[in-house]
């Protein structure tokens, strides 16, 4: 079994286990490896040393990461709950919200970077957050 660090292009780390470094390469050429935050498929392998065990100190750094990964996870469901998603339409809705068109409510959705950069330079203050996958279905 082979563990290598990823990393996809918007640079969230993660680990991939593969049978071999030939089951790697074979994923990794027909993009059938996804970045578990935002399912980009544009992965690289990260430079790695070799694990140790060295009196659970490997295990303390893989629970830490774990757990960071969790709290991500948690975060995440929660902006779910507490949100409506209002699709590619965010932009227009905080907008709404911020010149108080519409009551105030926790919104999500997509938005270009132009329009992310527009509604800055408006005021509005949004905040970029990849949604994993596994929770938008």
């Amino acid at each position: 079994m082979k563990v290598y660090n990823l990393c996809c292009e918007h640079d969230h780390r993660f680990e991939g286990w593969f049978s071999s470094e030939d089951d790697f390469l074979t994923q990794s050429s027909q993009h059938l490896i996804e970045c578990p935050l935002c399912g980009n498929q544009e992965i690289k392998r990260l430079p790695s040393s070799p694990r140790l065990n060295l009196s659970g100190a490997t295990a303390r750094v893989n629970d830490d990461s774990a757990r960071k990964q969790d709290q991500l996870m948690d975060f995440a469901r929660k902006v779910i709950a507490n949100t409506e998603d209002v699709g590619n339409q965010f932009a227009e809705e905080a907008r709404r919200i911020h010149y108080k068109e519409v009551p105030e409510h926790g919104i999500r959705g997509t938005a270009t970077a132009d329009e992310r950069s527009a509604l800055a330079e408006e005021g509005v203050d949004v905040m970029t957050l990849p949604i994993p996958d596994v929770l938008k279905h």
